[in-house]
């Protein structure tokens, strides 16, 4: 019998009603290991009531409660990261080491979430009007959703979900309905960790689940990550719903390589950072543009490396690249290499029909290298997210910039240089998002935010800007709690009470106070407290002023 992969509502699975199921595969085989349930608008609709009514409770939670699960959730998300790094492996196909990189980088939003009463902090100003005090603070928004693609199933729902639940919020969450497993394993484990039901919730499915989460009166902020077309969708839509929207859409990442740089580093760099992960992911340097008369050089050097690249399944511990996640993908991949030497391109390397024995129906394709590739190319133009590296050749510092900045996409780039300055000028010029120097993916830590310019993104993630997105800012103004604040009195007496008790009534306590310090040469003005003499300018000792009198009062009760 085949298994089913439900959907989390309410602290619980829930297969749906829908009826409709989409098939997953192993990526390695081609062969269908599961099926997972799609929602309907009626499923959704329970998610989110579920979500709506846990977040009475959930949103006035003090954030002790709040940090206490999340340290809980971290534990066992590291205690179970290779089981999730198994689940990714066997749905989308990445290798083991990846699916594990995967993880942690995921655990690193969670660290990040545990501490989130940093950036809960709130300010206050005293007695801005008379008795009124005003204080700024953050609040929940309520229930907010995240709509995730295939490439990262654990890691892009981690960047969302811990934060916005640390916020006070509920969520639910749209992972790939191609690699859904991992979603829910960390919804269990959640769960596990204390999470009350109904705060995290999960739904499969295709359009229809996305465009009702979009359209859903009580869902108040949308996440997404995926291709630069739904990108567009997801932000009109939600944004015309009047939700808060961060849409994070496709990249075309280019590696600019001046004359002076390390080749050996720049080719090194170039080949993790285009056929890592087969290429499947937004970081992925699919550009290399050679500046000067290093290109023949580059060029052979990316290739000897790339040739050694070891494909196989991800499971397997030899494996260096896996397969892409569908059959349909691997063919759009490949059609971008054979079309490219009618347009004009060199195919030093041809990664197409290539096979692994014993898996020959996988949806496996191999290293592509494309030289001296035109502008006008269409696997220059697209966003092929796949192991297809173009190399592109100028003369000149400032073509390579008018090349790169030409691109409608602007989510991650890089230089490799040995000049300080060229680095600088770079990373002042470059209309991009996230910029590397002698970094081929510059995907910065949690705390920073991550996202990109032009066609890439509508908003940035992560850190505190998916704290900003899910709360919002609030502003009280009020008299301060308790007795009524005493009148102000002279600097003497303020004094006098700043070295035995503060302002209002205080129990008696048992025994003397120790005798306050006095300045050398001055009398100290608080021996009226303690039943000695006071001392002032123009009195005699052992005469007690009427302040002191009042302070003593004060004092004592």
């Amino acid at each position: 019998m085949t298994k089913i992969v439900s959907h989390w509502i309410g602290g619980k699975a829930a297969e749906g009603a829908s009826g409709t199921y989409g098939p997953v595969t192993d990526p390695a085989t081609g062969e269908v290991t599961t099926k997972v349930a799609f929602a309907s608008v009626e499923d959704v609709d329970a998610a989110v009531a579920a979500a709506k009514e846990a977040y009475l409770s959930w949103g006035r939670s003090s954030l002790a409660t709040r940090t206490s699960i999340l340290f809980k959730f971290r534990a066992l998300l590291d205690a179970h990261r290779d089981e999730i790094a198994a689940l990714i492996t066997a749905e989308h196909g990445k290798v083991h080491s990846d699916a594990l990189g995967e993880v942690a980088r995921g655990l690193e939003i969670v660290d990040l979430a545990c501490g989130i009463s940093v950036q809960l902090k709130g300010e206050l100003s005293t007695e801005v009007a008379g008795r009124v005090d005003v204080s700024s603070i953050r609040q929940p928004l309520g229930v907010v959703t995240g709509i995730t693609p295939f490439n990262f199933p654990a890691m892009v729902p981690l960047w969302m979900f811990p934060l916005a639940i640390a916020c006070g919020n509920t969520f639910v969450l749209k992972p790939s309905e191609k690699d859904p497993s991992a979603s829910v394993r960390l919804a269990e484990l959640f769960s596990e960790a204390g999470l009350p039901d109904g705060v995290f919730n999960v739904v499969h499915g295709d359009k229809v689940a996305v465009d009702r989460l979009l359209a859903h009166p009580d869902v108040k902020a949308v996440s997404f990550v995926g291709s630069t077309p739904i990108a567009r969708h997801i932000h009109t839509t939600a944004s015309a719903n009047g939700k808060r929207v961060q849409a994070l859409g496709g990249a075309k990442n280019h590696m600019l390589v001046l004359p002076d740089a390390d080749l050996d580093a720049a080719a090194d760099a170039a080949v993790s950072a285009a056929y890592g992960s087969a290429g499947e992911r937004c970081m992925a340097i699919s550009a290399v543009v050679a500046v000067g008369a290093i290109g023949d050089t580059l060029v052979e050097k990316i290739r000897e490396r790339a040739e050694k690249i070891k494909i196989g399944p991800g499971n397997v511990p030899t494996s260096e690249m896996g397969p892409l996640i569908t059959a349909t993908h691997r063919d759009k991949v490949a059609s971008y290499v054979t079309g490219a030497a009618a347009e004009g391109a060199e195919v030093v390397l041809d990664g197409t029909g290539y096979t692994v024995d014993g898996h020959e129906n996988g949806h496996w394709i191999g290293i592509s290298l494309l030289d001296r590739v035109p502008t006008t190319a269409a696997a220059y133009r697209d966003e092929i997210f796949g192991p297809v590296l173009c190399v592109l050749r100028t003369e000149t510092y400032e073509e390579a910039m008018d090349l790169i900045n030409g691109s409608p996409f602007g989510n991650g780039t890089a230089i490799f240089t040995r000049d300080g300055g060229a680095a600088r000028r770079f990373q002042l010029e470059v209309e991009a998002g996230m910029v590397g120097v002698n970094v081929p993916i510059p995907v910065p830590v949690g705390y920073h935010s991550f996202g990109g310019w032009k066609d890439s993104s509508s908003a940035t993630t992560t850190s505190t800007a998916t704290t900003a997105r899910t709360s919002t800012p609030a502003a009280r103004s009020s008299p301060p709690a308790g007795p009524t604040r005493p009148t102000p009195r002279p600097a003497s007496t303020w004094a006098s009470r700043a070295t035995t008790e503060p302002p209002g009534p205080h129990p008696a306590r048992p025994g003397p106070y120790p005798p306050p310090r006095s300045r050398p040469g001055r009398p100290c003005t608080t021996d009226a407290v303690h039943g000695g003499p006071s001392v002032h300018p123009g009195r005699s000792p052992g005469s007690v002023s009427g302040r002191h009198r009042d302070a003593r009062s004060d004092a004592y009760g």
